[in-house]
């Protein structure tokens, strides 16, 4: 399936006859990709890298004009490259059969998709959920759920945030209803989402099944750091030079897909596991994490999990093939 050789040892199967290469990714043909969000911004550069495998990406977007454009931008960058798109807006739990339909089969699903709110003002999803709560966590945990049935023995691959990290979870008010901050909104949805990756995989690993939940994150990943992808992306100069100093520290979001990237591809990859960047999980190439404080909480994972089904009516568990 892959050009990419591993051995085995006791904690699991794991890279050794060769170092994993940003630059020179393993061959992919004839895998399907879906990337939620994939035309723009991280999402985007996840969709280009996998393209460049030869496997079939799928970028799901709600906006089919921008969809259009982050092909045409694929395209030119990946000559032959197979991409196309389907409608997904996960703020909208209703629309996801519709979306799923228009899927045969899947390899993988990287949950990329994200809203970060900057206004003050507390908004609502169609559904009656808070926007980004609905958007990043229970839009992607409804969508898994549709889409278990198409990825026996493929790889969901959910991408968080470093800064859910130092989140916290209020169960009683998981949707800040009594404290809307919205930075802090988006950290605990990212936070949510991490959590039910890994509960995914136990549940998964419980039923005996061959599909891996895996998670990642981007690091710290900026616009001004990030190589320009006309028409959707334009680095000016001006906006590089303002963005060198925290390059010391960040990057730019090409680099930010390189964790999800290689949660798809890499054969060594195992269900359960957290991968980000190697410096300070900020910056650099993907590495192993361990997983701790917060996101190890296996009881605090499994009152999400249960909260994330009240919330949208779906177990993930039960669509399993």
């Amino acid at each position: 399936m892959y050009n990419f050789g591993v051995t085995s040892t006791s904690q699991g199967a794991v890279i050794r006859n060769q170092q994993w290469d940003v630059r020179r990714l393993p061959r992919a043909e004839g895998k399907d990709f879906l990337v939620t969000g994939g035309n723009a911004g991280i999402g985007y550069f996840v969709a280009e890298q996998l393209a460049g495998t030869g496997a079939t990406v799928i970028l799901g977007s709600r906006d089919a004009a921008k969809a259009e454009a982050a092909m045409a931008s694929i395209r030119s960058r990946v000559p032959g490259a197979r991409v196309r798109h389907v409608r997904l807006d996960l703020a909208d739990l209703s629309s996801l059969k519709s979306t799923v339909d228009e899927l045969d089969r899947l390899d993988a699903v990287v949950c990329n998709a994200g809203v970060l709110l900057e206004e003050p003002g507390r908004r609502m999803a169609r559904d009656g959920h808070e926007l980004m709560f609905a958007t990043n966590h229970l839009g992607h945990f409804a969508l898994i759920g549709k889409l278990m049935p198409l990825l026996s023995g493929g790889r969901i691959v959910t991408t968080g945030s470093f800064t859910a990290k130092s989140a916290r979870l209020d169960l009683g008010d998981l949707q800040s209803a009594r404290d809307y901050r919205p930075k802090d909104t988006y950290a605990r949805s990212k936070l949510a989402q991490m959590l039910c990756g890994f509960e995914l995989d136990r549940r998964l690993r419980a039923a005996g099944s061959t599909t891996a939940s895996v998670v990642n994150h981007p690091g710290g990943a900026l616009d001004s750091l990030t190589p320009s992808r006309p028409p959707f992306h334009v680095r000016t100069t001006g906006r590089l030079l303002r963005g060198l100093p925290a390059g010391l520290l960040l990057q730019g979001k090409e680099a930010g897909a390189w964790p999800a990237v290689r949660a798809v591809l890499d054969p060594s990859v195992q269900g359960g596991q957290l991968w980000g960047p190697r410096v300070l999980g900020l910056r650099g190439e993907p590495r192993l994490e361990t997983v701790r404080n917060l996101l190890a909480d296996k009881e605090l994972a499994g009152r999400v999990w249960d909260a994330s089904v009240d919330l949208t009516g779906l177990d993930p568990l039960e669509s399993r093939a």
